[in-house]
């Protein structure tokens, strides 16, 4: 991964090869950074830096260590082949953008942020949906873009390594000994004692009270809109959404979503940013938005849906009940269409797969559609990648270029980060998943966010009943029935 080679001048790697405990680690991190007080040849710093201490670690559950941590903001990542979990706390560094504005704007600062630091390490964060729209009370903590650079960090890699590093961020003209007395203050405060049997058994309380926006009379009503949007030929495809929003008896630790999740083996992103305690964003998503390695970008087309649960079916007799549903093929055809469409600007060769496959999940299953695609120019920024993609009619629509006011007008909520990108970026690396499947959590409330894609001849009862789906295996985290 590019965490372990970083290729910038500015920064400096130190690291162990000999697997230690992870409490006896965490005293060698301390020393490392203690150490670099030696290294530097200032008091203050004379360039921007970044200086990184690294630890062998014995295996750990990433999740778990990260559950027993009181400091923020918490951040979790796993890819969807899981062979590589991230489970981090603290700020080393970050970048942000405060003021409403609309997505290109956001993804040009993006873009600033990152020229500016050039990283050779990966800064975590997401996106709001539409940077456009007025946030509700509930997002606010959740700005139009937010990345950061961990300060602390336990990594799982696909060898089966695994490291615990902190991160040493040096603006200039910082004080190098006040930045590292208060890495190393923070180090201290890590908690190394897991006791797995008590994370494993800890539940969330009860639900007392269950609210749907739009409820289902609205939400009839809202298809009605887009079906003759359809016919008036203003609209060809739409994926409209539904806040379910949960109100407990009393607060929680908001990774409880995660460690109760009750298909580990899913092939699914898991992305969990606390920014503040009991403040929370999280998402179990199937769908990639890119992954970029240099000049080489890989996307999918994913859409069409059936519930395997409702159907009683095998992974056969779903796969043949997708293939051979007109709606669901004609509704994967136009994501993977725009896809190609939105990649041919930015690249030279695009690789789109002919046959359709199905993605299987537990209890759902999706039409799906690799591509694999050569930027014209590597020195291609990932902005460029993601103003292209975002958002991908899968959760957007068709024509891209109207579909954010008529979400706008046919949602009664705000989306915030949800089905919006969410990843990791470094100076040559990206990989960015669509925030569906989501949820956030405020205090003792969550909200829960699923869409439905909806083309000419969509039922809305059939569509409201697979959002029910979708939220399914969320809702019985809550050991909730639907």
């Amino acid at each position: 991964m590019p965490t372990t080679t970083p290729n910038d001048e500015s920064h400096i790697h130190l690291t162990t090869r000999e697997q230690l405990p992870l409490a006896i680690a965490l005293e060698h991190l301390k020393d490392s950074v203690k150490a670099i007080r030696r290294s530097l040849p200032y008091h203050k710093a004379q360039k921007a830096q970044v200086i990184t201490c690294v630890e062998a670690i014995e295996p750990i559950e990433p999740l778990h260590w990260l559950y027993v941590q009181q400091l923020y903001p918490r951040l979790y990542w796993k890819n969807r082949e899981q062979n590589n979990e991230v489970a981090a706390v603290g700020i080393a560094d970050s970048f942000t953008a405060k003021d409403d504005d609309n997505n290109n704007s956001a993804f040009a600062a993006f873009q600033a942020a990152c020229d500016e630091r050039s990283p050779a390490l990966r800064y975590f964060g997401g996106f709001r949906f539409n940077g456009a729209e007025l946030s509700e009370e509930h997002w606010k903590h959740f700005p139009p873009f937010f990345f950061f650079l961990p300060l602390v960090t336990v990594e799982r890699f696909a060898d089966q390594r695994y490291t615990v590093s902190a991160n040493l961020f040096l603006a200039v003209g910082d004080s190098v000994d006040e930045k590292i007395n208060q890495l190393i203050a923070f180090i201290e405060q890590l908690n190394s004692r897991i006791d797995n049997e008590s994370v494993l058994n800890t539940l969330l309380p009860s639900v007392e009270h269950i609210t749907r926006t739009p409820n289902k009379a609205a939400w009839n009503a809202g298809c009605e809109k887009a079906l003759n949007a359809f016919e008036n030929g203003e609209l060809e495809k739409i994926m409209l959404a539904r806040q379910t929003t949960l109100r407990f008896t009393h607060t929680f630790s908001p990774l409880l979503f995660l460690l109760r999740y009750p298909y580990p083996h899913n092939a699914i992103y898991r992305f969990y940013l606390e920014l503040a305690p009991n403040q929370a964003f999280f998402s179990f998503t199937p769908e990639r938005l890119f992954r970029r390695h240099e000049s080489m970008v890989e996307t999918e087309a994913l859409a069409g849906t059936c519930s395997k649960e409702l159907l009683q079916a095998t992974d056969q007799h779903a796969s043949q009940t997708l293939l051979g549903s007109e709606k669901d093929v004609r509704e994967h055809n136009y994501v993977r269409e725009m896809i190609y469409q939105e990649l041919l600007p930015i690249c030279s060769s695009i690789d789109m797969e002919d046959e359709v496959q199905v993605l299987q999940l537990q209890r759902l299953a999706h039409l799906y559609t690799r591509c694999s695609a050569t930027l014209k120019e590597k020195s291609i920024p990932t902005s460029d990648i993601l103003k292209q993609l975002h958002p991908t009619p899968a959760v957007g629509g068709v024509p891209k270029e109207e579909i954010l006011e008529h979400i706008r007008a046919l949602e009664p909520f705000t989306r915030g980060w949800y089905a919006a990108p969410v990843g990791w970026v470094d100076s040559h690396h990206a990989e960015f998943a669509v925030a569906i499947r989501s949820g956030l959590v405020n205090g003792n409330e969550v909200h829960l966010y699923s869409g439905a894609g909806l083309v000419k001849g969509s039922n809305p009862d059939a569509e409201w009943e697979e959002i029910e789906q979708k939220i399914g295996d969320l809702l019985s985290i809550t050991r909730m029935k639907q």
